[in-house]
């Protein structure tokens, strides 16, 4: 069976020869974490666009699916692909088997994999892919957790007024203390530094 289509690079699939696209050099903090404001509308435009959205969601979903069926056929890896729609973004997930090869120490591959399905997604639709995949359950462990650890954080600041810094993370991992630390009263959260030590503060309100 054929690769996936994307320009072949240097980056090399986990336990395989095969050449893999390179994700490019597209900034994924600025895909995933909150912007400071939204653009809103109303009327049957954007009845219109909601519908096109969607649309275009379940087709990032099919084409990222095919895509990972490909490579997991490349690899001899078993797993079943789940699809879904989350807000505004495609969700997609392989389940089953042995895939601890395709997450890698601290979900590296894990990310490195999503970002070759968004630009396989890309390339399909012409439109930049936002979608989220998840190996294994290791992104669901790891929102669980980092819900749980924010929401610690953001009562000791909250409590002390000090500021916290909590330990470098990706831009998935990040956004979820982003949304946790909302939901606080009294306390906001920044990103500060460089990949990949780029971690989220949390301040105190003034």
């Amino acid at each position: 069976m054929s690769a996936p289509t994307p320009p072949a690079t240097d980056t090399a699939a986990p336990g395989t020869e095969t050449e893999l696209p390179d994700a490019g050099p597209a900034d994924a903090d600025a895909l995933v974490e909150p912007a400071d404001t939204e653009e809103t509308g109303t009327g049957e435009a954007d009845s219109a666009g909601a519908a096109t959205g969607d649309d275009l969601l379940v087709r990032e979903g099919d084409v990222a699916g095919d895509y990972l069926e490909r490579l997991l056929d490349i690899l001899d890896v078993d797993g079943d692909i789940d699809l879904d729609v989350e807000g505004d973004r495609a969700s997609v997930a392989i389940v089953g088997g042995q895939l601890n090869d395709l997450i890698g120490g601290d979900g590296a591959v894990l990310e490195a994999l999503q970002e070759l399905t968004r630009l396989a997604v890309a390339q399909s639709t012409g439109v930049r892919s936002r979608l989220m995949l998840d190996v294994g359950g290791y992104r669901a462990k790891r929102r669980a957790d980092l819900t749980a650890l924010a929401g610690q954080t953001a009562g000791r600041v909250a409590q002390s007024g000090q500021p916290e810094r909590m330990a470098p993370m990706n831009p998935f991992e990040r956004k979820v203390v982003h949304d946790v630390v909302a939901g606080v009263a009294g306390v906001h959260s920044e990103s500060e530094g460089e990949e990949p030590n780029r971690r989220v503060v949390v301040l105190p309100d003034r």
